[in-house]
């Protein structure tokens, strides 16, 4: 059996904002995007389900230095491209304070079917995310990954947290995006397969029913990529910060070789179940870095941080072997520093206590996340 390349993509969704009133732009121009894939015609630029997004995702890339030099690329062109046009460009999983009904949804085939199918829930998607790829190219390999790496999806997540505000007000949630998102059917922690045709059988009766009409309408947080032969993890909020994309994705393909190494000695991380897991991912999406999490191992709640510091025990070796090493140890300065989520907060905090209005705190949020979004990039 060959061993999988463990090549890496990264998809993050952004926001455009009018630098003036900090909203989210209504009515972006059309030629941004067309700009921005005549610049980057090696990447991949497209539109969101909103008008007011915009999605990148990086070429294929064969380790966390050429994901580096992609993200650089694609943030400043982006960024660049909409500053032209009188927009910034903002790496959050939500706006602090824009409203989701006077948003417009992009006319395309795809967009106008899912708008006409889910209505008032995906009319409020307001939300942007982060998908990292993971080349794995037997089908069998994926999805025996896939059942054992979703334990870990929930430590990832407490690192991503960007979202937690909603319509301006704090949500009490350092990921309110998941919220959203679960809203949508078809959404969250995978189920567990023995085998890659009994989840091929599962998509074909879906399709079959008229549900759906490929893979690529299973959102779970953790999938098969119906593109490409790989293993897509989705429950990440986008990171304003680029060095902690960089982390995740890392950290992510790091679990998947040091899982596929406990395989070729016939060994594997114990899957549990399906409720335990998605237990943890609402503590990281309540909590976030600051908060716990759940020790399956010990059936008790352990602080996010130690459990981080595990992790990072666990993959040192198929780290070094990926040449991402410095990228999770990473993981320790967001932990420290805490991450999008947490700083908003502070940001918003600070300009509560020193004497601005609900209003005028937010947009210094927003001003932050813009500055941060372009930080070691432009």
């Amino acid at each position: 059996m060959k061993d999988p390349d463990f090549t890496l993509g990264v998809e993050e969704e952004y926001l455009l904002v009018d630098p003036e009133t900090r909203d989210l732009a209504i009515d972006p121009p059309e030629d941004i995007l067309r700009e921005c894939q005549e610049l980057l015609p090696n990447h991949q630029v497209t539109p969101e389900f909103l008008r007011s997004q915009i999605e990148i995702g990086t070429r294929v890339c064969r380790n966390i230095d050429e994901v580096r030099e992609s993200l650089i690329e694609l943030r400043s062109t982006v960024s660049q491209v909409a500053e032209k046009h009188g927009l910034a460009l903002m790496a959050a999983s939500t706006h602090p304070f824009a409203d989701w009904h006077l948003l417009k949804h992009t006319a395309k085939e795809r967009y106008d079917i899912i708008a006409q199918d889910l209505q008032a829930v995906v009319r409020r998607l307001m939300i942007c995310g982060m998908h990292v790829h993971c080349g794995i190219e037997d089908p069998e390999v994926r999805i025996d990954l896939m059942n054992q790496v979703s334990y870990f999806l929930p430590h990832l997540l407490a690192l991503s947290t960007s979202s937690p505000f909603w319509r301006g007000e704090v949500s009490g949630l350092k990921s309110y995006r998941l919220s959203v998102f679960d809203s949508l059917p078809r959404t969250g922690v995978p189920d567990r397969f023995d085998s890659y045709g009994e989840y091929q059988r599962l998509i074909n009766v879906m399709v079959e029913a008229g549900t759906i009409e490929d893979g690529s309408k299973i959102w779970w947080d953790l999938r098969p990529s119906s593109k490409f032969p790989t293993l897509e993890m989705r429950m990440t909020d986008v990171c304003s910060l680029m060095e902690d994309t960089l982390c995740i994705a890392a950290l992510y393909s790091s679990l998947l070789r040091m899982l596929y190494r406990l395989r070729r000695k016939n060994q594997r991380w114990r899957i549990y179940p399906r409720t335990l897991v998605a237990e943890n991912r609402w503590m990281a999406q309540r909590f976030g870095v600051e908060g716990k999490l759940i020790d399956l191992g010990i059936l008790g709640q352990v602080p996010t941080g130690d459990l981080i510091e595990e992790i990072i025990g666990l993959v040192e070796e198929d780290a070094d072997a990926l040449g991402c090493l410095n990228e999770v140890y990473h993981a320790r300065t967001i932990v420290r520093r805490g991450t999008s989520a947490e700083r908003q907060l502070k940001v918003y905090e600070d300009a509560r206590a020193g004497g601005k209005d609900n209003g005028e705190a937010l947009r210094a949020v927003v001003d932050n996340v813009l500055k941060e979004t372009v930080t070691g990039v432009i």
